[in-house]
């Protein structure tokens, strides 16, 4: 199982979605522990984070430390035209 660490500026973007939606967020992000076996997930290329995970319309950005079994989650960001 590997370990999630949210990051300083993921869980402030976090904080300011609506409970629901945060909640939803938050348990999908916990099923990262089973990782590489999660749906929702896609490797990005070229792009500043390694993988997004899809949650209703947000998306959350996250990069993997295979070496010492950590997720490391970025940013979460509401899917516009401006999060890729």
């Amino acid at each position: 199982m590997y370990e999630i660490l949210w990051e300083k500026k993921a869980f402030k973007q976090l904080m300011g979605i609506e409970l629901t939606q945060r909640r939803t967020i938050t348990h999908a992000a916990a099923r990262l522990h089973n990782w590489p076996a999660c749906a929702g997930v896609k490797r990005l290329a070229g792009h500043q984070y390694a993988y997004r995970l899809r949650v209703g319309r947000y998306r959350v950005f996250f990069d993997v430390d295979s070496a010492v079994r950590i997720i490391r989650i970025e940013e979460v960001k509401k899917r516009d035209e401006h999060t890729y």
